[in-house]
């Protein structure tokens, strides 16, 4: 293997050259303490920046193999030492100057939620971990001597200070980057200026254990879940608001949550110990309150208690079921063979809403769709906010009902499929309501946030319902019309899904697409690439919004849990092996090809999407439902 001293010679060699001359640094360096890889190397200095990693042995990234002995302690840890790398990154990015993206050092920036990311793989032996950076130059003429400060000097000061345990090893690299800082700090010049608590920032050990200590107790939680029959917990001092809407950030100086004494459970947790807050039981769950109380703010951390938080979010122990799956109205998308006929049948146009299809979907169609969709994709809960909801899906009053006869309007409304939902197929639903009471009758437990503060109003809101007459049961006419229409419901209580197939085509094919990476139980193939893949269909990432792959598209605006752009990358890359394999070509149903895909991704890694070329950090993973999301809302 090439060492240091070689990558040394090597830009000395092409200072001041046309920039294709960085291509011949590609290849893996010994740096004594790590290796780096030169992955792929950018076109020119306005390109999308070059691909690196680095790969820390295990002996000198210090952390005991207890500590990722099981995957959701390995990736939390995983998710630690990317957020070590990016931040001591974001300290020396720049630092060099120069044209386009001279300088640039970055790797993947994760938010609150704690995802498995292409960024960082641990092994048995060591971590990967995948960066970028902007090779400098001048125009478009090489400055090797500022890639040499860049390669030989601050990537090994960020590897040495976000990736090694103290004391663990202090040879190699490691050693002359120690010396070079502490020279820096005595100088009182550039980025090594910084006073040892920042340089040092938090014990590497220490982290990893409270990493891996609060996802054991979030797994504990789920696993409480299930065992308790409650669909979500929220521990009691969680702090639910954002600083704005806009931030991920909690809200400084807001109201904790705490528990309804009624609803109050305390769950022995491995590491907390004992930890009371509120069980919400499955069944029919509504959440009420005046304007601005907290009622949506409560939803919005159950929708995305889907997945794990980090220390200091303020939600770590807001935990939801995993397949937990917001639904809301969304005018205009594309629904393709949907049986919709439980809410919607009869059209006038004659239509049948047992196979729906069309290019743009009203508020009730696409809300219809979506029901069945999420159900589809193996959802055990569904949360829905009246605000985002098209009011003809969800209830009919009486009013309308008597100058509207029921034969002549197509749409049997939400509140009176809710309690067979649940009754008939276990799903349950979470529902913030403001404006109407109809779901009142259906409810199990009614929930009131007045200002931020929870109680239970469920004995409260029987007692009016019974003093107006209002039966707290489904009524004749609504348990009839459930009955008549039971079997078109498309899940039972077990999660057994329908046999729907779908058929996608690509269009056009041309370009490279993005990269992806892997992890398949060993390193072998994930630190350099090949020629595979040169005529894949070019993929085109629009942040969280969606994606297009060929010619076509997906529109993921109204995706609520999608909640970081690397996973619509993931998305992407996905939808381009459906395509090209023809996955969907009818002959197997949506969720037989998504639950193989997920099985190829679980068993191969990363390596499932990069088809033979080089791992590179931006990939997140997301959850079965946001690829279900992404195929259905499909356009070609």
């Amino acid at each position: 293997m090439q060492t240091s001293d070689d990558l040394r010679r090597r830009l000395a060699a092409i200072d001041r050259r046309n920039y294709p001359a960085y291509k011949e640094l590609r290849g893996v360096y010994d740096f004594g303490d790590f290796e780096l890889s030169i992955d792929h190397v950018q076109g020119d200095p306005f390109a999308a920046p070059s691909e690196l990693s680095v790969f820390v042995p295990m002996e000198v990234l210090g952390l005991p193999l207890e500590l990722m002995d099981v995957p959701h302690r390995r990736i939390a840890v995983e998710d630690l030492l990317v957020r070590r790398f990016a931040r001591e990154a974001a300290r020396v990015s720049r630092v060099v100057g120069g044209s386009g993206k001279s300088g640039l050092i970055a790797t993947s920036s994760p938010g609150p939620e704690v995802l498995a990311r292409s960024a960082c793989d641990l092994y048995e032996d060591g971590a990967v971990l995948r960066f970028v950076a902007g090779f400098p130059a001048h125009g478009r003429t090489t400055d090797a001597r500022s890639l040499a400060r860049m390669l030989l000097e601050l990537v090994p000061r960020c590897v040495e200070r976000a990736l090694m345990v103290r004391g663990s090893r202090a040879t190699g690299a490691g050693a002359a980057v120690r010396a070079e800082a502490a020279r820096g700090m005595r100088a009182g010049r550039g980025a090594g200026s910084e006073d040892s608590a920042a340089a040092w920032e938090g014990d590497l050990l220490h982290a990893a254990r409270a990493a891996a200590d609060l996802t054991d107790d979030q797994a504990a939680v789920r696993a409480e879940l299930d065992r308790r029959g409650l669909v979500a917990f929220v521990a009691d001092g969680a702090v639910l608001p954002r600083a704005s809407g806009v931030s991920a950030r909690p809200l400084v100086g807001a109201t904790p949550f705490r528990s309804p004494a009624s609803l109050r459970v305390t769950l022995d947790l491995p590491h907390r110990g004992p930890t009371a807050g509120m069980g919400i039981p499955r069944g029919v769950t509504l959440i009420v309150g005046g304007g601005y109380h907290g009622k949506s703010t409560l939803l919005k951390a159950l929708q995305e208690g889907v997945y794990n938080h980090v220390e200091g979010d303020g939600r770590e122990l807001v935990i939801t079921d995993a397949t937990a799956v917001k639904l809301r109205a969304e005018d205009g998308r594309a629904v393709h063979d949907v049986d919709i006929a439980p809410f919607i049948s009869n059209l006038p146009d004659g239509r049948d809403t047992r196979s729906f299809s069309t290019e743009d979907a009203s508020g009730s169609t696409s809300q219809a769709a979506g029901t069945v969709e999420a159900l589809d994709a193996g959802a055990r809960v569904l949360l829905i906010d009246e605000d985002t909801s098209a009011t003809n899906f969800m209830v009919r009053d009486e009013l309308m009902e008597a100058v509207v006869a029921a034969e002549h309007e197509p749409i049997t409304p939400f509140v009176e499929r809710v309690r067979g939902l649940w009754e008939r197929h276990g799903v349950s639903t979470v529902l913030v309501v403001g404006s109407s009471g109809a779901f009142f009758s259906v409810a199990d437990t009614v929930l009131q946030m007045d200002r931020y503060e929870s109680s239970d109003v469920t004995e409260r809101v029987r007692e009016v319902c019974r003093e107006r007459g209002i039966r707290t049961v489904p009524d004749e006419r609504g348990a009839a019309q459930s009955e008549a229409r039971a079997d078109t419901v498309p899940v039972d209580a077990l999660g057994e899904r329908p046999s729907r197939r779908l058929v996608l085509r690509a269009g056009a094919t041309g370009g490279s697409g993005s990269r992806g990476g892997g992890r398949d139980g060993s390193r072998a193939g994930t630190r350099s690439g090949g020629n595979a893949g040169r005529d894949r269909l070019m993929v085109r990432v629009r942040g969280r919004d969606g994606f297009s792959v060929g010619n076509g598209s997906a529109d993921l605006r109204l995706v609520e849990q999608l909640v970081d752009v690397e996973q619509t990358a993931v998305l992407a890359q996905l939808a381009r092996l459906v395509l090209e394999r023809r996955l969907l070509d009818g002959s197997r149903s949506l969720a037989e090809m998504v639950d193989g895909l997920f099985d190829e991704l679980e068993r191969d890694g990363w390596e499932a999407l990069a088809g033979g070329r080089a791992v590179a950090c931006g990939l997140a993973l997301p959850r079965r439902q946001e690829f279900f999301a992404c195929l259905n809302r499909w356009r070609s």
